[in-house]
């Protein structure tokens, strides 16, 4: 896909959703507000889980940082919510640089290991630093925008989400793009051409967590309450379910992904207790079916046309 296609789609995509606050009411809303959030979330970890080959399962210990480093500048420091998304933003892709640093030459298995230590290690600091972060309690924060609107925040999410999104875009069709897929497909062979495959990683895994604090920041200013549940495990796994379900290492996937999850998961809540099983059984059946994810199964009946997706 050109880039002017894409913009194309783009601009037509967006200004469809800004009729959205017109015609649904606020519960829907709401619902289309929490897909936005999970498709920041999904598209940036696909950056590094489906174009570099690298599972963490930190990414939401980032959004983590993202929305308590803003929250806390905000109540305690007095800063406005603006620059506090964008402190949460820069502290959260400072913290995945030096992460990303220290674990990546690992790789494998012992990536995924560590991120997940690292994950449980911040949400138990979290859980238990009561006077900075109000622990299970949840730490209050304001809006972005007062007096509180949800189709205020509807707009700034779904901005961040263009901007995610151009961002995921433009990295994976550019020459570091190139990169990231021969660290993927053949690691040794990159290396032999000269790919620096440690400095590949560590850049996919640092803007990837940049942005996972943007989503966090701005979300936690929606809810204008933090809890734990944004660095858990539970967060993270939903947005691989997301990714995978998509498609993983496809654009679009993770898009489709987390409206079709988010979705699928308000209707299914209906079951009570048995929503997690009947949610299981859906990620079993097109793991079964269709391991490529939605996107597979769309390739299989579109012709074949050589566009990268």
């Amino acid at each position: 896909m050109s880039y002017k296609r894409f913009y194309v789609i783009l601009f037509l995509a967006s200004g469809l959703f800004c009729l959205l606050p017109l015609v649904l009411d606020l519960y829907r809303l709401h619902v289309v507000i929490v897909s936005l959030f999970y498709v920041m979330m999904a598209a940036s970890w696909n950056l590094i889980a489906g174009y570099t080959g690298q599972v963490s399962f930190a990414h939401a210990a980032f959004a983590g940082i993202g929305a308590y480093t803003s929250g806390i500048l905000t109540v305690k420091a007095g800063m406005t919510s603006w620059l506090g998304v964008a402190t949460g933003t820069l502290t959260a892709g400072v913290t995945g640089l030096g992460v990303g640093f220290l674990c990546l030459r690992m790789g494998g298995i012992y990536l995924s290991l560590t991120t997940l230590g690292f994950s449980e290690i911040l949400r138990i600091i979290i859980t238990n630093e009561y006077d900075i972060t109000r622990g299970t309690m949840g730490l209050q924060i304001p809006p972005m925008i007062a007096p509180y609107s949800k189709a205020v925040h509807f707009f700034i999410l779904l901005a961040g989400t263009l901007l995610t999104l151009i961002v995921v875009y433009k990295i994976i069709h550019s020459n570091m793009g190139l990169n990231f897929r021969a660290v993927q497909n053949d690691e040794r062979a990159a290396r032999s051409l000269g790919v620096n495959v440690i400095r590949v990683r560590v850049l996919a895994f640092a803007v990837s967590s940049a942005l996972a604090g943007l989503a966090g920041a701005i979300y936690g200013h929606y809810l204008m309450l933090i809890t734990p549940e944004i660095p858990s495990l539970d967060l993270q796994f939903f947005v691989l379910s997301m990714a995978v379900i998509g498609g993983l290492g496809s654009f679009a996937g993770p898009i489709i992904g987390s409206f079709a999850l988010t979705i699928l998961s308000e209707y299914i809540r209906a079951y009570g207790e048995y929503h997690v099983l009947v949610f299981g059984l859906v990620a079993l059946a097109m793991a079964r079916f269709a391991p490529q994810g939605i996107m597979g199964l769309a390739r299989q009946f579109m012709p074949a046309s050589g566009v990268r997706q």
